[in-house]
């Protein structure tokens, strides 16, 4: 059983997942703003996210930044049906601008993506195949938006036994409200909810830790 902070993110068993780091979700012409939403909290936290990401790449923790799209192919009735209540435009058209990812947040050629098509990660993905293949017991959750795609891939995460670490302050939504619901829901049911600071030095005192007990 992992019980605490250092634990659950020690990089031999932990993965950073970023979800959604889209233009249609950050940028200020994107679907999402056009559509009213405030972006700029998910543009806010790119430093933030940026340094993490590169702290978890040092430490060894696998990193997968997770993208959506959609399109003819994998859009349900009910998806469509859901976009037509709602009077939201198609986002993420694979090969869009759309859905290529926001400046500052591209993943590097040898990184590893995953592609979804639903709000989690985890469904009709090999997500899950990947991180059992290299034994993780625990994701850490950023990405936008806040309460739908990254609260969705969190409750799968936690539903096929996962640990899960969800970043208050490297996740984003254009509702503060709908935030700060979704941080208290992790909380009390799915995991545990801290700052990405906390989770950097977590990682550095697991790597104080191995040196001491080197012969």
């Amino acid at each position: 059983m992992l019980t605490t902070l250092e634990e659950k993110v020690d990089p031999k068993h932990a993965a950073l997942l970023v979800v959604d780091m889209q233009n249609d979700f950050c940028h200020e012409q994107g679907v999402t703003a056009l559509n009213g939403a405030d972006v700029s909290n998910a543009q806010g936290m790119v430093p933030r996210l940026r340094h993490l990401i590169d702290g978890a790449k040092r430490a060894g923790m696998l990193v997968a930044f997770i993208r959506t799209t959609h399109g003819e192919w994998t859009d349900s009735e009910a998806r469509v049906e859901q976009r037509r209540l709602r009077q939201h435009p198609h986002n993420c058209v694979e090969g869009a601008w759309g859905a290529d990812w926001y400046a500052g947040m591209e993943p590097a050629e040898s990184d590893l993506v995953v592609t979804k098509h639903r709000y989690s990660a985890f469904i009709n993905s090999d997500l899950d195949l990947i991180l059992r293949s290299r034994r993780i017991r625990t994701v850490v959750m950023a990405g936008t938006d806040t309460s739908v795609c990254v609260e969705s891939t969190a409750r799968d995460a936690f539903m096929l036994d996962y640990y899960v670490v969800f970043l208050n302050d490297c996740t984003a939504s254009g509702d503060p409200e709908a935030h700060q619901a979704t941080l208290k829901t992790i909380r009390r049911q799915f995991g545990v909810v801290c700052d990405a600071a906390d989770v950097l030095g977590a990682m550095e005192r697991v790597k104080g830790a191995a040196a001491l007990v080197r012969p």
